[in-house]
């Protein structure tokens, strides 16, 4: 008979070789080879506007600086992949290979090699350390490890090209407004130092920031270097799916959802942590990620004192943002004209970021308004 599969939570697991099965020998910070770094960091990428991100060596023979992220053994073989700090995204294509990020766009390891068992097995290891279960049954989990490592798992047959892994991994440091400027998010010259002044004005007078982009453009990187700002004798209640801000605040507290078990039972939503934490008397109340019905009680709850707020959302471009905010105001069953009367009273200023060419940088600075028909739109600044 097999043993019984017990889920125990993440916060309550100390990771090492032994639990991922990889021999404790290699699973030691001393026990791997350095490696090179794959690309440079999330601001080099950003420092020379004139840098061609084509034309940079996929490698750097210098071995990369240590990271401070205390354990990765939990990732087993991958986890000489994460030491460098550089790297943001690893992602398992079966036995196809492995990707990984580093702030120039995906680039292949080619000195990866596993078989689809080894990869299948690494997979159902991770994810029972996040506390869950994966199989033919439920092929596709999410979950958060120590130190706020995410990763997402799907199984055959579901996936055609073998087990998928997409991990992904929070900066080591926490850049600060001046650090993301000096790295040309915001341009450069005069223009990038009238919108640092600018930003850091929006957090001093509390106004509620909302920040779009795609995947991957620094949403949450900016938005927690923003909070970094606020008056250390501010209370900041963060809200996430999974938790991923890093402020550098003396006084933050985390909420994260919690998904169903296995009888489809215990999950807590954005939407009751919400509304949870208006009674812990937050200062600023920020929700990670706006992706479902939980904008209902964001918006009432920006709408009545909660000012200095904000939060993020998927969007193309600033003027895809008002569409987007329709849609999941229709999820929570808000008519246009109620999501547009209340983002316009609610958020102060949109910061949309994009991401080419492996840089990333402020695109658009804009207001919320009422169109001719009464319809929610933007307006830049």
């Amino acid at each position: 008979m097999p043993e019984p599969y017990v889920a125990v939570p993440s916060f309550l697991k100390r990771p090492s070789a032994l639990t991922v099965g990889i021999d404790p020998a290699r699973a030691t910070p001393g026990g791997e080879s350095p490696r090179p770094s794959y690309a440079a960091t999330w601001l080099d990428a950003a420092t020379d506007p004139n840098r061609d991100a084509a034309s940079q060596p996929a490698a750097d023979p210098a071995p990369p600086p240590p990271s401070s992220r205390t354990d990765l053994s939990a990732l087993g073989p991958l986890a000489r992949f994460a030491r460098d700090p550089a790297v943001t995204d690893l992602f398992v294509n079966g036995d196809a290979g492995l990707w990984l990020d580093a702030g120039r766009g995906l680039v292949p390891a080619p000195d990866w090699h596993s078989d689809e068992r080894g990869i299948r097995d690494l997979a159902v290891r991770l994810i029972a350390l996040g506390g869950r279960h994966i199989d033919e049954a439920s092929p596709c989990v999410d979950v958060r490890l120590a130190d706020g490592i995410r990763v997402h798992a799907v199984l055959p047959p579901v996936s055609s090209t073998g087990t998928l892994l997409s991990i992904r991994l929070p900066r080591a440091e926490r850049l600060s407004l001046d650090a993301l400027a000096a790295g040309g998010l915001f341009g450069h010259g005069e223009d990038a130092a009238a919108q640092l002044g600018r930003l850091r004005a929006a957090v001093l007078d509390r106004e509620n920031l909302l920040v779009t982009g795609a995947a991957g453009s620094g949403k949450t990187t900016l938005l927690a270097a923003l909070l970094g700002e606020a008056p250390a004798a501010e209370r900041i209640v963060a809200i996430e799916d999974v938790a991923e801000l890093r402020i550098n605040h003396p006084h933050v507290v985390a909420l994260e959802s919690r998904q169903a078990n296995l009888e489809g039972a215990g999950r807590i939503g954005l939407d009751s942590l919400l509304r949870e934490a208006l009674r812990m008397r937050p200062d600023r109340l920020v929700l990670g990620e706006c992706r479902g019905v939980e904008i209902r009680e964001l918006l009432a709850a920006l709408n009545t004192g909660h000012d200095g707020g904000a939060g993020t959302l998927h969007a193309n471009s600033l003027a895809d943002v008002p569409a987007r905010l329709e849609a999941l105001g229709a999820l929570a069953g808000m008519s246009p004209a109620a999501v547009a009367r209340q983002t316009v009273s609610a958020i102060g200023l949109v910061l949309h970021l994009e991401r080419r060419g492996g840089r990333r940088r402020l695109a658009q600075v804009g207001r919320f308004t009422l169109d001719a028909a009464e319809r929610l739109a933007t307006v830049p600044e």
